[in-house]
């Protein structure tokens, strides 16, 4: 189902093709490639059917308001990781800058957040794949029985792991021929969801709604009619969507254009997805309502599967067939793209000895890190199968807790470019902007959402509403993972104490020369 490599053949790189410093192929991705492949991570249809139930059951009619408070963080942070790109392109983004400039342990947390947080959606995506793998298989052979075995724990685990492994093969086998199919890919589903929101506003302009709702440009003020614990797990939520647009700066070294293409990359991703959400917003909350009976989001079917709920009445039983089938190619292409910076992050970590040496290893005739990929697949896939047996609702809190991680690992970065660009602050107005305001803005607004949501997901009603012990999953998976990483830190600074004593990634400030990594390990396994 996964698109493979095709065209490349098990023979040595060729000699025309250069190497970057962690051996991974130079000179391949554009600008306009880079934010295809930021899309298909952001994965617009998967993430609107994930995510509009948690910011509907948070804050409402709110629901466009709080797309544009997550957007402003995230658009700010993205700064951050432009200047950083264009200065120095590095595939480990988060670990290898927040270590330059913050030092290794803040660094190897960055890194972990950014890691695990991957690895967490991963499971998240292939679970709703599998989903609609089995409505558009029940809907085209007429059987319910097909349709609904998606719903059963057991065959939808064993069917997520399928989709984890053919993901984890198919985005080892190189980035050039993933990178032609993401455009068609791409293409179709942010088709189908424009024809979606178009065909629900033009009923909704009509009156010819089940909500009973008319327009108000008070669904777009954040500033009213919220509680701010409301507001911050809808801004987890929101933040979380956006999530994916950094792709593109973790293939830095990848790029033709290192300096330039992968923040142009991001922001063009990011800006994409901000129309596209905000139309889907308006348009489901005005057609479908916010109640919680019928196909109102509030309801628990529409909070599982918006699109399973909204696609027949909307679009009739073909237009239906469509949607479902957009949702599984987003969560086909999300995937592949979404392998890529898990991967690279933990292929930097291993040449400057966070991790283990092995992490360091690319295979020598794709030039990807087929280690890292293996890794993040088995992990996903066990953390899908323990919390899909601890939670009803597990997407909701995974959603939940992907949040925190973001805010974590994006706020750091966006600190660390604060504090790497110091001596450039007021070189120009440009560098005040980008290089002090924007990230500095981006990083204390993600803290604050960070902080909030924490305390927030200590009570149990937060998600799910799963509990261990009296305290909310989603604390668990959030913080908790969080912690757990400090706990592998320092184990690891154990075992290799190079990197946390500064000797292969020393604390620098902007100017200073990137230290050479450790050689790459090819490896055909």
């Amino acid at each position: 189902m996964l698109v493979q490599n095709t065209s490349e053949t098990a023979e040595p790189a060729q000699d025309d093709t250069a190497f970057g410093g962690k051996g991974l192929a130079t000179d391949k991705v554009g600008t306009l490639a880079g934010a295809v492949l930021s899309i298909a991570s952001i994965a617009p249809a998967y993430t609107t059917t994930a995510s509009v139930g948690l910011i509907v059951a948070a804050v409402g009619l709110k629901m466009p308001a709080l797309l544009i408070a997550g957007f402003v963080p995230m658009f700010l942070a993205a700064f951050a990781y432009r200047e950083f790109s264009a200065e120095t392109p590095d595939c480990g983004a988060s670990f290898t800058w927040s270590a330059r400039s913050l030092g290794p342990y803040v660094g190897w947390m960055a890194g972990w957040g950014s890691v695990i947080a991957v690895v967490i959606v991963l499971a998240n995506i292939a679970a709703v794949g599998a989903e609609f793998l089995y409505l558009v298989i029940g809907r085209m052979t007429h059987s319910e029985y097909i349709a609904a075995l998606g719903d059963n724990k057991l065959i939808n685990i064993a069917t997520t792991l399928v989709f984890l492994a053919a993901a984890g093969w198919a985005a080892s086998r190189g980035i050039s021929s993933s990178e032609r199919v993401q455009y068609v890919l791409v293409g179709f589903q942010l088709t189908v969801l424009l024809l979606f929101a178009g065909i629900a506003l033009a009923k909704a302009l009509s009156g010819d709604t089940p909500s009973g709702l008319s327009f108000s440009l008070d669904w777009f003020n954040p500033l009213t009619g919220l509680t701010l614990g409301a507001f911050a797990i809808g801004l987890i939520g929101s933040v979380f969507m956006y999530w994916g647009w950094d792709t593109a700066l973790t293939l830095g070294e990848e790029c033709k254009d290192p300096q330039r293409t992968p923040g142009r990359a991001g922001l063009l991703s990011i800006l994409t997805v901000l129309g596209t959400y905000l139309l889907l917003a308006v348009a489901l909350m005005w057609y479908a309502g916010v109640g919680d009976t019928g196909i109102g989001l509030g309801g628990e079917k529409a909070r599982n599967n918006v699109f399973g709920t909204l696609a027949e009445p909307v679009m009739g039983s073909a237009g239906e067939l469509l949607l479902f089938l957009a949702v599984l190619v987003s969560t086909i292409a999300s995937l592949q793209a979404t392998f890529l910076p898990a991967a690279r992050a933990m292929l930097a970590m291993g040449a400057f000895k966070a991790l283990p040496e092995r992490f360091a290893s690319v295979h020598p005739v794709y030039q990807v890190p087929r280690f890292g990929a293996a890794v993040a697949a088995v992990v996903a896939g066990g953390l899908y199968a323990i919390t899909a047996l601890l939670s009803e609702h597990v997407l909701l809190d995974t959603i939940a807790a992907l949040g925190i991680m973001i805010c974590w690992y994006y706020g750091i970065t966006a600190f660390a470019s604060v504090w790497y660009f110091r001596k450039r602050w007021f070189a120009s107005a440009r560098d005040t902007v980008f290089k002090l305001v924007f990230p500095l803005l981006g990083g204390a607004m993600l803290l604050v959402v960070f902080a909030i949501s924490v305390r927030e997901s200590l009570k149990p009603e937060v998600g799910s509403g799963a509990s261990i012990l009296g305290i909310g999953l989603v604390f668990y998976l959030g913080f908790g993972i969080l912690a757990l990483g400090a706990v592998l830190m320092l184990i690891q600074r154990w075992h290799q104490p190079d990197y946390f004593q500064g000797k292969t990634l020393p604390r620098a400030v902007s100017g200073d020369p990137m230290p050479e990594p450790v050689a790459p390990h090819l490896s055909g396994h």
